[in-house]
């Protein structure tokens, strides 16, 4: 089984709905790390202080076969068309661990899908 890890960036306020799109798409789960960022844009001060964006970088674990549905469920949902709304990207995973319990399930699935 091969693996790919989409990294979707987008504003805290759209979290929910690409979790929720990518899961509806395929995708098992999602890990959720607040971050930081600056764009082409200058970071806006108050009082002296910087104020970055707050983003949050959505990460999915998932099957090579089902990325294209899953991403373009994100695009959908993040609505990455519009200007400073966010980026997702994919990454090769060359190997995997702590997956064993999942596997025996993705390996039924696959069983019953076509058997």
């Amino acid at each position: 089984m091969r693996f790919k890890v989409i990294l979707a960036l987008v504003k805290p306020k759209k979290t929910d709905q690409v979790v929720d799109a990518a899961k509806q798409a395929g995708a098992t789960g999602a890990t959720v790390i607040p971050a930081r960022g600056t764009g082409i844009h200058e970071a806006k001060t108050f009082f002296g202080l910087t104020l970055e964006a707050q983003t949050d970088i959505i990460m999915f674990l998932i099957e090579e076969h089902v990325v294209k549905n899953i991403l373009n469920a994100i695009n959908a949902a993040g609505q990455f068309s519009k200007p400073g709304t966010g980026i997702a990207f994919v990454l090769p995973v060359e190997q995997v661990i702590g997956l064993e319990s999942q596997m025996k399930r993705f390996r039924e699935e696959v069983h019953n899908q076509y058997f």
